[in-house]
């Protein structure tokens, strides 16, 4: 299960950084190893799109000064304070995505325009404690809330933490959140937007977002990822 799981966290931070996640080496993917205090995250020092298996190291929950090592993200602390808080969910990811961050740094909300939408019909978390850097366990704890039982959350001129039930998920989640946000952007500049009505959003997201759907999705993502690889993947 462990080497399955560290393949599966470094494809994923692989397939986001294809989707805008890029920000020099910022940026980490984390999935939780069923029924353990292990999670399996993306070390500090490469970025998201030069991550290999090897770049995912353990991490062990019930070690409260783990964090403190040189080998660990500063902002390690988000994910496992949601882990903690949040027993359904599987990996995390936070990134500093463009139009997410953009959409964050302002006073807008996400709009229910698209099907990418829809996913987020019960709203999204906002941190809202200004830009720092998320390093202690208190302030990890609080993002945590903000996210609540959300799939995600905007950190106010910062960047986004995602929940997801697995890795599978909180990819979806990043790319989606992402392309949702970037419609909504377009739409604005074209003219007065339609957003779909509440009821309409609740009623789409089972039929668009199943989890008998999420193989294949990531076989996609898995092959184009192989396309701009330099270390031969194979779906998990």
């Amino acid at each position: 299960m462990s080497a399955g799981l560290r393949e599966q966290v470094a494809l994923a931070c692989r397939m986001i950084a294809l989707e805008g996640y890029v920000d020099l080496t910022l940026g980490h993917v984390s999935a939780r190893e069923p029924g353990t205090d292990t999670v399996w995250i993306k070390r500090k020092g490469p970025a998201l799109d030069e991550v290999e298996p090897d770049d995912v190291i353990a991490l062990d929950l019930a070690d409260h000064d783990a964090l403190a090592r040189p080998e660990y993200h500063l902002e390690s602390v988000m994910h496992t304070e949601v882990y903690r808080v949040r027993p359904d969910v599987g990996s995390v990811i936070h990134g500093h995505p463009v139009y997410a961050t953009a959409l964050g740094s302002t006073d807008a909300d996400l709009q229910m325009l698209t099907h990418d939408a829809v996913l987020f019909a019960d709203g999204i978390g906002e941190f809202d404690e200004g830009p720092d850097l998320v390093t202690d366990r208190a302030r990890g704890a609080r993002v945590a809330a903000a996210l609540g039982d959300r799939r995600a959350a905007l950190l106010r001129n910062h960047g986004v933490v995602i929940a997801g039930e697995d890795v599978r998920w909180s990819v979806l989640t990043a790319i989606v959140l992402e392309r949702a946000i970037r419609f909504q952007a377009i739409a604005g500049s074209l003219g007065p937007v339609r957003p779909i009505s509440d009821e309409d959003a609740l009623a789409l997201r089972p039929q668009k977002y199943r989890d008998g759907f999420m193989d294949e999705y990531w076989s996609a993502w898995v092959r184009r990822v192989e396309r701009t690889s330099r270390f031969p993947v194979a779906s998990p």
